[in-house]
């Protein structure tokens, strides 16, 4: 744990040298990221200096993204948050940056790394279509999902590293449907308590699943073997990214630092049976910061 409050306090000496118009723009976004996304924060500080504030700044944008659906009363709401970015994307690149923190970061990241804009606006594209909390039709479009969110997002991580490479390019899109798959798969029982249920509508036909058997937390067998199906899915893209390793330049690994988390969560959904709502996995491994820094340290993924 000391290594990260050391990581914290160079974070922070980051921000103070980068920040030139406001300090307090890197620390709202370095906040953002500790409450929303918490392991990607941890993750974030262990990247080289240089590219840390770029890093916290992407999981900003992309924390403030996913936040927009649980956010607003209605979908013509978020559509019109959403709309704020779309316009907003517009004019960073037009150098004229909104006056909002995660703005002004963005706007600094994009021009010290020449962050692409496709990244970024596919990101916002594939929020906008599932605003409605609509099960996805198959396990295909959570794939899709999550190439667009979470490969996305993988992808501007390597460029802000530098890194211009077809190899890591193809793990990162492995590892990001990997996340993809765990996000959902951790979002289950927290949806639930919403009336929410975003499980493919394949999986729930062919295990004879209704939406209200998971909104009522159903531990079924039935349930556990399409827990299991997700599960076993998110472990094979991990494990195809892993078999590239050997074709990765090392210098792309800090932005696969992603897989100790998701390693960690499929490991403990296992020790769980595959019950999805089992208590264990609500709570916060206390091991994953050292699980991360030794991977950080043994410069794999």
């Amino acid at each position: 744990m000391l290594c990260f409050r050391r990581q914290i306090r160079s974070y922070i000496g980051t921000c103070r040298r980068y920040c030139s118009r406001n300090v307090r723009d890197g620390q709202y976004c370095l906040d953002l990221v500790r409450k929303q996304d918490y392991e990607g924060f941890l993750v974030s500080l262990l990247m080289p200096e240089e590219s840390r504030s770029a890093a916290i700044t992407l999981r900003a944008f992309n924390a403030e993204l996913a936040s927009v659906r649980d956010s607003v009363s209605n979908v013509h709401i978020g559509k019109l948050r959403l709309q704020f970015w779309k316009d907003g994307l517009e004019n960073i690149y037009a150098g004229k940056p909104a006056h909002q923190p995660i703005a002004l970061e963005l706007f600094k990241a994009v021009n010290r790394h020449k962050l692409s804009k496709r990244w970024l606006s596919r990101m916002i594209e594939e929020r906008e279509k599932t605003l409605e909390d609509k099960p996805f039709p198959s396990v295909a479009d959570v794939e899709s999902y999550a190439e667009n969110t979470s490969s996305s997002l993988l992808y501007l991580t390597l460029q802000s590293l530098g890194i211009h490479d077809v190899h890591a390019d193809h793990a990162a899109s492995h590892i990001g449907k990997s996340q993809g798959i765990v996000n959902l798969l951790r979002g289950i029982p927290l949806l639930a308590q919403r009336r929410d249920v975003l499980i493919p509508m394949e999986l729930t036909i062919r295990y004879n699943l209704s939406q209200e058997d998971v909104i009522r937390g159903n531990r079924s067998q039935d349930m556990k073997d399409l827990t299991y199906d997700l599960a076993s899915l998110a472990n094979s893209h991990l494990k195809h990214a892993r078999k590239l390793k050997k074709d990765v330049i090392p210098g792309a690994f800090p932005a696969f630092l992603a897989t100790a988390p998701i390693d960690s969560y499929l490991k403990r959904i296992q020790q769980a049976d595959f019950d999805v709502f089992h208590p264990s996995l609500s709570k916060r491994y206390p091991l994953l910061p050292v699980k991360i820094w030794l991977q950080n340290y043994r410069r794999t993924f």
